[in-house]
C-alpha cells in the first residue's frame, strides 16, 4: 500500500509542477497592466460593440516616433481611444495639471502626465495616421476614456467631474448607449467623397488597425498576457538554427503545441508558427508550420515598460504574436 501511496504522491507533484504551478514561475513578473488592457478593451466591445485593438504603436510622424496606445475601440459610430492606468489610493490634480497618486493596494503611485490630455494627443496622432493610410474622419468620430479600474483608487472632485474619465464605480454602472446605424453628420462627413459608404470606411478602419504596428504579446500558461517586444530565441545550437529563419518579417505568430507526455518527459515541443499575410485575407491551414525543439529553448521578451527582460522557456508559453 505504501508503494501506491508513494506513487500517487510523485505523480501529483509531477502535474502540479507542469500543470498547475505556473503562476509560481515569474514570482516578480508583473503583467497586471497588461491583462488589464485586454480586460478593458473586451468590456468595451461587449458594452459598445464594434472591434477593439489593444497595444497599438502608431508612427507619430511630427515626432518621429511612436505613440503607444493602450487600446482603440472601432464601431460604425464612433472611435474610442482608451488609457488604462492602474492608479492606487488616492490620485488628486497637482499644480501643474500632473496627476499626484498615493498609490496603494500594489496600484501605481507618483507623479504622472495627465491622462486625458495624452489620450487627447494621440487621437490627434492616430487621426493623422488614418489620414496617411487613405481614410479622412471628422473629429467629433473620435473620442478619448481614461480608465481607473483599480477599485482602491479615489480620485478628488476635479477629476471625478471629467466626462472622460471611467473611475471603477462608473466602469462597474458602463452599459450600452442603445444607439446604432450612423448618425447624420457621419453620413454627411462621407457623402461627396470618394464613393466610399459608411460601410466600407467602417470596414476599411478594421483592416488598417488589424495591420498597424503593435507591441508584441506573450501568452502565458496561468492566463497571463504581456505586452512588449520580442528579442531573439536562446537554446541549443541546433534549435537555433531551425529558428534562424523565423524572423518577424516572415512569421506573425508562434504558437506551442504541448502534451501530456512532453511535461512528464519528452524533451521536445512542437512549435506552430503561421506565417504573415501582408494581403490581409487570412492564413490557410495548409500554410501553417510546425517545427520540433527543445522545450527548454527560450524566449527573451522585453515588457513594456518594464527594465528587466524575460527569460520564458517553451514550455511554459502559451502563444507568441509578433508585429511586423
Amino acid at each position: 500500500m505504501w508503494v501506491e501511496i508513494i506513487c500517487g504522491v510523485v505523480i501529483y507533484k509531477l502535474l502540479w509542477r507542469f500543470f498547475l504551478n505556473d503562476s509560481d514561475k515569474f514570482p516578480r513578473l508583473d503583467s497586471g497592466d497588461s491583462r488589464l488592457c485586454f480586460l478593458v478593451a473586451d468590456r468595451f466591445e461587449k458594452v459598445y460593440g464594434g472591434k477593439a485593438y489593444v497595444g497599438l504603436r502608431i508612427p507619430d510622424a511630427d515626432s518621429g516616433s511612436r505613440q503607444s496606445i493602450d487600446a482603440v475601440l472601432v464601431t460604425e459610430r464612433e472611435m474610442i481611444v482608451i488609457a488604462v492606468r492602474n492608479f492606487g489610493g488616492y490620485v488628486e490634480v497637482g499644480k501643474d495639471r500632473t496627476w499626484i497618486c498615493a498609490g496603494d493596494r500594489q496600484g501605481e503611485k507618483g507623479v504622472h502626465a495627465d491622462p486625458v490630455a495624452e489620450t487627447v494627443r494621440q487621437i490627434e496622432v492616430l487621426k493623422s495616421y488614418l489620414e496617411r493610410r487613405g481614410v479622412t474622419l471628422p473629429q467629433e468620430y473620435f473620442r478619448a476614456r481614461v480608465v481607473l479600474p483599480n477599485p482602491y483608487c479615489r480620485v478628488s472632485p476635479s477629476i471625478y467631474s471629467v466626462p472622460e474619465v471611467i473611475t471603477h464605480d462608473k466602469w462597474s454602472d458602463l452599459k450600452p448607449e442603445g444607439r446604432s446605424g450612423f448618425p447624420l453628420w457621419i453620413k454627411d462627413a462621407f457623402r461627396g467623397g470618394k464613393g466610399d459608404s459608411p460601410d466600407g470606411i467602417y470596414q476599411k478602419l478594421q483592416f488598417i488597425l488589424s495591420t498597424a504596428p503593435m507591441w508584441d504579446r506573450l501568452e502565458l500558461m496561468g492566463d497571463k498576457v504581456i505586452l512588449g517586444e520580442f528579442l531573439e530565441f536562446k537554446g541549443k545550437q541546433e534549435d537555433l538554427q531551425s529558428l534562424q529563419n523565423l524572423k518577424r518579417s516572415k512569421v506573425s505568430q508562434f504558437v506551442v503545441q504541448k502534451s501530456l507526455f512532453t511535461s512528464l518527459g519528452r524533451s521536445k515541443v512542437q512549435l506552430l508558427y503561421i506565417p504573415r499575410d501582408y494581403r490581409g485575407e487570412g492564413t490557410s491551414a495548409s500554410e501553417r508550420k510546425e517545427i520540433t525543439v527543445k522545450e527548454s529553448t527560450e524566449v527573451i521578451f522585453q515588457p513594456l515598460q518594464s527594465r528587466k527582460v524575460v527569460r520564458c522557456k517553451l514550455s511554459k508559453i502559451v502563444s507568441l504574436s509578433l508585429s511586423a
